[in-house]
């Protein structure tokens, strides 16, 4: 357990779009650099609102990943697997439906909000009710500290936060816990057991946060420890019991600053998108019939970037030099709107390049890919395996 994992994932919806990576793959790519990431393929929540239609996800899934790869996450940093490979997953999902109020999983926000988008799809299933549990599930099996979401997701970690403590509550009772927590004190030496102490003392006495998290830093530095030492303490100091499942914290991550073609979220269902690694003559294309300023009828009227949605691409592709030579150009009709799209066309064009070359490898050797997630597939399940085990000790459902 480490209290630097991150964990994430994406239903496998086949080659992804720019705002994909301005939306979140560019922050996978950064975490990594000083965290543990795990990134997964979430293809049994792709099941609860396309269980008629499976067949597309297998050739999705690969797509999807090499984008990921083409994006720069690094398989040397980052864990790269598919959730139904790690099953696992399941049967933590399983074992929390025992214990998880139904009142939890109707009130998640996006539960009514998601039947009423996709009208069109039956989902009177029980899947799609518990897919905030299978979420739920996917983070507290490997333990992750951080979870990288928007805001529109905050209270699915939040619901998960509850789902730990309220699991950590009902098995997290331990014999002689105090005993035990006092003796796993002693082992972190004298030093660091009395700056445990007093960390303690702050957090439970003054309500320090920063306490807490020093403790943890302390625990999780301490390498004579068990895990369940580990468990114990960080039950002792929190004022709770053994802590079993980790509560994750929701990492915010900035909204996609990149719109689609006709200025609204970019999605292939709105048909506004650009693919990752998309053709350039196509890119050009794209671009130069983007709708501009709906005042300027002709060349030599005046125009406004904030009503155009090509301005919004100038934000995430220009320099600032760009960005004053697009506003001073366009209020005062002194460049024409193909003009105006080109220093877009020619960044796009020119970011597209990279993803081409980091993916071209892949391409030409797909066992390279599966590979990688094979390794990855492995890793993550013996981080699964592990949380399962005292999951399964707790629960009374260890019978060797």
């Amino acid at each position: 357990m480490t209290i630097e994992r991150v964990l994430s994932g994406m239903r496998p919806t086949g080659a992804l779009h720019l705002g994909h990576y301005h939306g979140a793959l560019k922050n996978w790519v950064r975490l990594q650099e000083d965290k543990t990431c795990f990134f997964f393929v979430a293809d049994w929540h792709a099941l609860t609102t396309h269980y008629q239609s499976p067949e597309v996800i297998q050739a999705n899934i690969w797509d999807m990943v090499i984008d990921w790869l083409a994006a720069g996450i690094d398989p040397a940093k980052s864990v790269l697997f598919i959730q139904s490979l790690v099953p696992e997953h399941a049967e933590l999902h399983l074992l929390l439906s025992m214990s998880t109020p139904l009142g939890w999983l109707e009130r998640v926000p996006t539960y009514k909000d998601q039947q009423e988008k996709l009208a069109d799809r039956d989902l009177t299933t029980y899947g799609f009710l518990g897919y905030p549990l299978l979420q739920a599930a996917d983070i507290l099996i490997y333990r992750a500290a951080w979870v990288p979401v928007g805001e529109d997701q905050v209270p699915h970690i939040e619901l998960t936060r509850e789902l730990a403590r309220r699991f950590n509550n009902l098995f997290g009772s331990d014999p002689d816990f105090e005993a035990k927590a006092l003796a796993a004190i002693r082992r972190l030496g004298n030093k660091r057991g009395t700056i445990y102490t007093d960390l303690r003392t702050r957090f439970q006495q003054q309500g320090d946060a920063q306490a807490l998290e020093q403790a943890r830093t302390l625990i999780e530095g301490t390498q004579s420890l068990s895990s369940e030492e580990r468990e114990r303490l960080l039950g002792y100091i929190a004022g709770t019991r053994r802590q079993i499942l980790t509560e994750p914290q929701a990492l915010l991550t900035e909204a996609s600053r990149l719109p689609g073609l006709d200025g609204q979220k970019m999605s292939k269902s709105y048909g506004n998108a650009i693919a990752m690694r998309e053709d350039p003559a196509s890119v050009t294309k794209k671009i130069r019939t983007m709708p501009t300023d709906p005042a300027r009828v002709r060349r030599t009227d005046p125009g406004e970037p904030d009503r155009c949605p090509v301005w919004q691409l100038h934000q995430v592709y220009s320099s600032a030099t760009q960005r004053d030579w697009v506003q001073a150009g366009c209020r005062s009709a002194g460049i024409g709107c193909l003009e105006c799209k080109q220093p877009v066309i020619d960044a796009v064009i020119a970011e597209q390049q990279v993803f081409f070359e980091r993916a071209q490898p892949y391409l030409d050797d797909p066992a390279r890919l599966k590979a990688i997630v094979a390794d990855g597939c492995d890793r993550a399940r013996a981080v699964a395996q592990e949380t399962m085990r005292e999951v399964r000790e707790v629960m009374g459902l260890s019978y060797s």
